[in-house]
């Protein structure tokens, strides 16, 4: 009886996947609305798979009433990155997370796992799987030491968090199923609990591609969006003009959070966290690659954030070149990158690239209700109503 009755759940967390899935296809991206973020062109797929090599992997943990969780994986290339390193850094926006693997990836400048994301209270659950997975690979048995790196929001207001729902099973189908190609949006992965500036938030991408003359490059940029703020778009003040933003109902005391945010207590004074994955194939040094990623932040700050005081603002950034990558056990390393002098558009780029990331993880994102509350996605009618206004898309 007991596994019929389990059989009978996972159908029915299979059907709500794809009923799930359905709906973001249905959705917008930033794109389709009209609106053009900064100067350069996106690649074909406008996602961090842009980037050739670069696979992702997502698994959506969803029952309908109490579990509102998931994993998102995110390989740098095909190969085994343990063996085929690939230089790496981070920057820390605000500090208020639980993201594993820091110390070494800042020792050593490099990467030798995919990068992963889930929930706050899963990432222990989701290193060690990873870490199990990893070592039955070919070519592991000998190995000793992993420096798993897993990042986190946290996405207990519509999630049974302190059930700690992630399984290993999860994690192995994010790692076995990462692909290139397009990327699943919104309410899905490590994103089906998270929300943003007050609405539903999720996993979101985009990418940049530099003319030749800029050397030619590709970045890509993925984000797990679960902060605050006054949401903004291309300058104009949504979240203003939608009365959804941070600080409002001490500013309104008229205001009914209760009533107006699906239940939510109030608008979190720009609580929550964002991972922000970037990747990119310009040869750079992990120096050069910290430098990449501390713009990301200025895309972040575009957007309407303020990286409140329990905000987790993480930015992980690596580079695919082969001219850079790190193989295990050779003694000399010969890298080839590019100079100081040309990384100014690379700089411009990643800035449009998280920009445009984190309006698409909102836009793809569907209505989600977990835990006595809801996250509603954002009214595209209205949404289009404020962008005319100011003028960002044709009326």
């Amino acid at each position: 009886m007991n596994r019929l009755l389990f059989a009978i759940y996972l159908v029915s967390l299979v059907w709500s996947q794809q009923s799930l899935l359905g709906q973001q296809d249905q959705r917008p991206r930033a794109r389709d609305l009209g609106i053009q973020v900064g100067i350069f062109p996106h690649g074909p797929l406008n996602a961090i798979t842009d980037v050739v090599g670069v696979k992702v992997g997502q698994v959506t943990v969803a029952d309908g009433s109490r579990l509102n969780t998931g994993v998102t994986a995110i390989y740098p290339h095909n190969g085994s990155i343990y063996h085929d390193r690939v230089p790496a850094a981070l920057h820390v926006g605000n500090g208020y997370g639980k993201l594993l693997g820091v110390t070494q990836i800042r020792e050593l400048g490099e990467l030798e796992t995919p990068i992963l994301l889930t929930c706050t209270l899963c990432v222990w659950q989701v290193a060690d799987a990873t870490v199990a997975w990893l070592l039955e690979q070919p070519g592991m048995e000998n190995v000793r030491s992993l420096n798993a790196v897993v990042g986190e929001t946290n996405d207990g207001g519509l999630n049974d968090i302190r059930s700690r729902p992630i399984e290993p099973d999860h994690v192995r189908e994010a790692l076995t199923t990462a692909k290139s190609g397009p990327v699943e949006e919104g309410s899905v992965g490590a994103g089906r609990g998270t929300r943003a500036f007050g609405w539903k938030g999720g996993i979101g991408t985009s990418s940049r591609v530099l003319p030749e003359s800029l050397g030619g490059f590709t970045i890509g940029a993925l984000v797990q969006s679960n902060f605050g703020g006054i949401l903004t778009i291309d300058g104009a003040p949504v979240g203003q003009e939608l009365e959804r933003y941070s600080f409002r109902e001490t500013l309104d005391p008229e205001s009914d959070p209760q009533t107006e945010l699906g239940g939510w207590e109030s608008s979190d004074e720009g609580q929550g966290s964002i991972m922000i994955v970037i990747a990119t194939d310009a040869p750079l040094s992990p120096l050069k690659l910290e430098r990449l990623a501390r713009r990301a932040i200025m895309g972040l700050s575009r957007t309407g954030s303020f990286a409140g005081n329990g905000s987790g603002d993480y930015v992980i950034a690596f580079s695919t070149s082969k001219e850079v990558r790190r193989p295990l056990n050779q003694t000399r390393l010969q890298l080839d990158e590019i100079s100081n002098d040309q990384m100014s558009a690379l700089f411009q780029s990643v800035v449009e690239a998280t920009e445009e990331a984190i309006y698409n993880s909102i836009l793809k994102a569907t209505t989600v209700s977990g835990m006595g509350r809801t996250a509603d996605a954002i009214d595209l009618t209205a949404l289009k109503k404020v962008l005319q206004k100011f003028n960002v898309i044709p009326q």
